[in-house]
């Protein structure tokens, strides 16, 4: 008599542990590759948008922005931000460490306002890849954004992109849609003064008026001209000539 064989008893799956620490280690690698990718296509791709243009669609602006190249950018365009925003910005590596000690202490004795020690690259890393705000996490991110632009952009394309993206008033973007806003002509012809007053504008874009501007916006433009003679005669611009 044939003997039945026995069923073998079903061996039950291990459950998987969760390990923290590997998952992170792939968050963090996801995260790096993600972003040197990013970094590498905008190296040659404009921004098409940015998370400061998001914000103003969903606030009900219209986003105005017209993209020109940096060699058909009037050169006193970027002289007038080099000589407002960051006249290291052909010398250092992305950060200003005088300038960052130099903020901290003036907000450390309270002078009333918030100020910020932020180079040029810096600024774009935050205005390219990341949103207006956000305290130490976002300030982290943009370290790392600003340290990868440097070493993959150079700082032509820095200054390209910053001087395409950066809100230049209420829902325009780049100097050459500021331009045309304020000056009714586009970035190639720009004057001294027109693009010192685009640049007085750049900390305070949806509350200072480009265009016949008056009290602090005109005196500081005509104070951002005058440094910009020296940024031209000292050749502070040499790195995007």
């Amino acid at each position: 008599m044939a003997t039945r064989a026995r069923p073998r008893p079903s061996r039950a799956r291990p459950k998987r542990r969760f390990r923290p620490f590997r998952f992170l280690f792939r968050l963090v690698a996801g995260f790096v590759l993600v972003s040197l990718v990013w970094v590498l296509i905008y190296r040659f791709v404009p921004p098409p948008f940015t998370f400061t243009m998001l914000g103003d669609v969903l606030g009900g602006r219209s986003v105005t922005k017209d993209w020109m190249p940096l060699s058909r950018i009037d050169p006193d365009m970027a002289r007038a931000v080099i000589a407002a925003e960051d006249s290291k910005f052909c010398s250092h590596r992305g950060f200003d460490a005088d300038a960052i000690a130099a903020a901290a202490f003036r907000n450390a004795i309270g002078s009333g306002v918030i100020r910020g020690g932020s180079t040029i690259t810096q600024q774009t890393a935050k205005n390219a890849f990341l949103w207006q705000g956000g305290g130490y996490f976002r300030k982290g991110l943009e370290a790392w954004f600003t340290v990868l632009i440097e070493a993959i952009w150079g700082k032509r394309r820095i200054m390209e992109v910053y001087l395409n993206i950066a809100e230049t008033g209420l829902g325009t973007y780049g100097a050459n849609a500021g331009a045309q806003r304020y000056f009714r002509h586009d970035a190639s012809r720009l004057s001294t003064v027109e693009a010192a007053r685009i640049a007085a504008v750049l900390p305070l874009p949806k509350k200072r008026p480009g265009a016949a501007p008056t009290g602090y916006t005109r005196r500081y433009g005509n104070t951002i001209a005058r440094r910009a003679a020296v940024v031209r005669r000292e050749g502070l611009d040499r790195c995007v000539r």
